[in-house]
């Protein structure tokens, strides 16, 4: 039990590459580190050690059913109640869910990070501020290009085969349409300075005696 207030949790969505993560390091770095907790829904993957690696890597992981809502779900709300969560590390080389988890503790500003997160009911209504960030297709192609060959040992054609299988769809039936719950739309992601200004404020005028 704690007299604090309750936190403000934000929720930035936005297709594959869009810069939802450059936001988020935004509203990091302008409202400070230290007031936020943030949870990225790619640490939500279902653990596949129970399948042959052959057989993980043909996972739409582009679809809802391939993360574990209930468990950010849950996390956030415990957060929100002032308490410590264990985040999941994945390993996106071998498609499993590691023994390793990284402490994340309760602050004034939660941020939740996702393709996925306006598409389900449940996760969304958890969330005081909505953002989607709106970024050409052809960028945003580009930008998951080169990070899954850096980060995730992919080839250019399995990164190819894979977005228009599962990314470019799922994108379609997914991702776009949830924008219609956002509460702003930023178009051309980190680069838009104004509305990245307009929404550090409406966030610091959130906090409890602006601090």
């Amino acid at each position: 039990m704690t007299n604090q207030p309750t936190p403000i949790v934000i929720g930035i969505a936005g297709g594959t590459g869009s810069g939802k993560t450059t936001i988020a390091n935004v509203i990091l770095e302008q409202v400070g580190e230290k007031k936020i907790a943030f949870l990225a829904h790619d640490a939500y993957y279902k653990d596949l050690s129970d399948l042959p690696l052959p057989q993980r890597a043909k996972i739409n992981f582009d679809h809802p059913d391939s993360l574990d809502t209930p468990l950010i779900i849950q996390h956030v709300e415990s957060l929100k109640n002032w308490q410590t969560i264990q985040l999941p590390i994945y390993d996106f080389k071998t498609h499993t869910r590691t023994k390793q988890t990284i402490p994340v503790e309760p602050q004034a500003v939660i941020i939740v990070e996702g393709i996925l997160i306006f598409a389900e009911p449940k996760l969304r209504k958890l969330f005081d501020v909505k953002i989607f960030v709106d970024t050409d297709p052809d960028i945003r192609f580009i930008r998951r290009l080169e990070r899954d060959i850096a980060e995730r040992g992919r080839t250019t054609q399995s990164v190819i085969e894979q977005y228009m299988d599962t990314v470019r769809p799922m994108h379609l039936e997914f991702v776009d349409p949830s924008k219609r719950y956002a509460d702003v739309i930023i178009p051309e992601g980190g680069y838009n300075t104004v509305a990245l200004d307009m929404v550090v404020a409406r966030i610091e005028s959130l906090l409890p005696n602006n601090t």
